[in-house]
């Protein structure tokens, strides 16, 4: 699959996250320090948007009860979300935010 243009990089706030939609995919394109990721805007625990969390330290809270899932991996680093999120690839070129919902391999 293609990269998809999502948005600008700069509408992505400093250590933060968006709400965007790849393929009918609700993904939150997250910016932690100077790394861009995307992980799947909802949470494996209470299905609520993640892209309404904090971002820090390399990972986005949820919102509703505090579950916080590794912008990498996607691995929920507390309870009580106990499943991961899917991880995309993201790529940033000329200002702007590119996401592919392919699997790696």
């Amino acid at each position: 699959m293609a990269y998809v243009k999502v948005c600008a990089l700069g509408d992505v706030p400093a250590d933060g996250a968006l709400a965007v939609e790849v393929d009918d995919t609700p993904v939150a394109i997250a910016r932690s320090g100077d790394e861009v990721y995307a992980v799947n805007d909802i949470c494996s625990h209470a299905e609520v948007s993640l892209s309404e969390g904090e971002v820090y330290d390399g990972t986005i809270e949820c919102w509703l009860h505090g579950s916080c899932f590794d912008l990498r991996t996607g691995k929920p680093t507390n309870p009580p979300a106990t499943q991961p999120v899917a991880t995309y690839k993201v790529k940033v070129e000329d200002g702007d935010v590119y996401v592919s919902l392919a699997a790696d391999g």
